[in-house]
């Protein structure tokens, strides 16, 4: 799809679960189940979609998914209830481009669900057999990767509580393999495609924004994972630090809404892009048609 000179298509890396209590925090199981049905241990389906950019020649990535399955032990992947295919390199075939293709990477944050498929790795893919960072490298061969210097810091020294969140295999062979660069702050990467510093899930966590010939959009990453989180209240309860999740939903949302910005929502399985409106008094979704 185009937004003015940008080309931007969402490409997927497959499906997974997670909790659905975790996923709404505060908010009761008898609202959010409305919006998402949970299965029989709870979990609520989630997609995996990353973010293509075309623009004066270059082919800009943004998030690499969840990674390939021989990434993750056999137990992992049934708690998770990991599904491809499509996969990332799949996704990125059908507009007929190669990992080799691929000229930046912008990472919003380095969950393993954002920021799997960053390295290719060799493992056994047994229950006990976890990838070896040493024997990862960068899967985007040609591609420097972008992410900020905070959420660097906090993904490479983690605490208990975010450590399962951060797989080493994924994100220390970038920096021993030359491809890491490191962002301070709100920037623009190339022309008409900033990043902006959220906070809130994580202390890094940025969305993408996107301005080209008066039109403008986001990717709202983590900040706003599925159309079923636009309502304020409806934060993760993953989130560092909701109260910033807070701010910064009600200052973009406010935004994307007046300037009519188009929207893509990384987790949502069923919308992956959109405009937001207001009506009756709250913020609904219109689902882009081409």
């Amino acid at each position: 799809m185009r937004l003015g000179k940008l080309e931007i298509y969402p490409v997927c890396d497959g499906y997974f679960k997670l909790d659905g209590g975790a996923m709404f925090g505060v908010v009761p199981k008898p609202l959010w189940s409305k919006r998402m049905p949970a299965d029989e241990n709870n979990r609520i389906q989630m997609a995996l979609f990353c973010l293509l950019i075309q623009t004066e020649g270059k082919n800009i990535l943004v998030n690499t998914g969840i990674g390939p399955d021989e990434k993750y032990p056999e137990r992992f992947r049934q708690i998770y209830d990991i599904r491809h295919p499509p996969t990332l390199l799949t996704s990125l075939a059908e507009h007929h481009l190669k990992p080799e293709d691929i000229n930046l990477i912008i990472l919003t944050h380095l969950h393993f669900d954002h920021a799997g498929g960053n390295t290719s790795c060799k493992t056994t893919n047994t229950e006990s057999q976890i990838p070896n960072q040493n024997n990862c490298i960068p899967a985007f061969p040609n591609a420097p990767y972008l992410v900020q210097k905070t959420e660097w810091e906090d993904a490479t020294n983690p605490t208990e509580r975010t450590r399962a969140s951060y797989r080493p295999e994924n994100i220390r062979p970038l920096k021993e393999h030359g491809v890491l660069q490191l962002l301070e702050g709100n920037c623009e990467i190339v022309p008409g495609v900033k990043v902006k510093i959220t906070g809130g899930h994580t202390r890094g966590h940025q969305v993408i924004l996107f301005e080209s010939e008066g039109k403008k959009g986001i990717f709202w990453s983590d900040l706003i994972p599925t159309t079923a989180h636009i309502d304020l209240p409806y934060i993760m309860g993953y989130d560092l630090y909701p109260e910033e999740t807070l701010n910064a939903k009600k200052e973009l949302i406010e935004q994307a809404v007046a300037e009519r910005w188009l929207c893509f929502w990384e987790h949502d399985p069923t919308i992956n892009c959109g405009y937001l409106i207001r009506q009756d008094d709250r913020v609904q979704v219109i689902p882009y048609q081409a």
